[in-house]
């Protein structure tokens, strides 16, 4: 058997997000079926990690093992795989990998974008959050930058969940600005369930002035979910990039 991770990308509005889930319509699910389809072979395909519901990846990771060891180089194999598989999921390149290489497990970073739009815009409309609030950018950056300077994020982590430790180290979180847009992008080794979207949405007060930086750390010391803001819709997050050892690739 032949390990391969394949690099796709996804618009997660129609998805129960990445994982199987008995009677739900899920990006694994419908993958699994495709990559088994032109395969002729029931196939266990794991992914980079889970993605809420209606959560998008311009960049997504998984990995399978194949009885043929000539998927990397065969021209035709994405282009017949794009052909199955619906418009909203895109196979992009296949590669050979080490045996025991895991999306998921391997991964040393992933970075996240969340995309608030400033107008209403019908083509924007299932991939950025629309929001009219004047928002001051340069308070949600010095708010951002606290996560930097912590590792323990249970204030932005999903309730009841089964993490077995909340701890995450972020590298990079920043807002930027482009034409009717704004864009926060956020880097770490790992992250929790809904984390990203709760930042966000603690960060959105800090950005009207309802929040002060010293309150935003008050609430990653208070390691509660109940001190933080709501969670931003999941339609304005997209996955859009993830970083392996290069040792992994044959």
């Amino acid at each position: 058997m032949t390990r391969y991770f394949i690099f796709l990308s996804f618009r997660g509005t129609a998805y129960h997000g990445w994982q199987m889930q008995p009677g739900k319509h899920t990006v694994q699910g419908v993958l699994t079926k495709a990559l088994g389809t032109i395969l002729s072979a029931q196939l266990n395909v794991t992914g980079a990690g889970r993605t809420d519901t209606g959560v998008h990846a311009s960049f997504y990771c998984a990995h399978f093992d194949a009885v043929r060891d000539d998927l990397d180089s065969d021209p035709q194999f994405i282009y017949n795989l794009n052909g199955i598989l619906p418009g909203d999921i895109a196979a992009g390149r296949i590669v050979k990998v080490k045996a025991d290489a895991s999306a998921r497990f391997n991964a040393i970073s992933r970075t996240y974008q969340y995309t608030i739009t400033r107008v209403k815009d019908p083509f924007v409309a299932d991939t950025a959050w629309l929001l009219f609030w004047d928002l001051d950018v340069d308070r949600m950056n010095e708010a951002a930058a606290i996560l930097l300077n912590h590792s323990d994020f249970t204030s932005f982590s999903r309730l009841h969940g089964s993490n077995k430790t909340n701890i995450c180290r972020v590298t990079h979180a920043l807002w930027h600005e482009e034409p009717g847009k704004l864009i926060f992008t956020i880097t770490a080794d790992r992250f929790l369930r809904n984390m990203v979207r709760a930042i966000v949405g603690t960060l959105i007060p800090a950005g009207r002035g309802k929040l002060s930086t010293t309150d935003f750390e008050a609430v990653l010391h208070g390691k509660n979910r109940g001190l933080a803001g709501q969670s931003a819709p999941a339609h304005g997050l997209s996955l859009t990039k993830i970083d392996y050892p290069s040792e992994l690739f044959i």
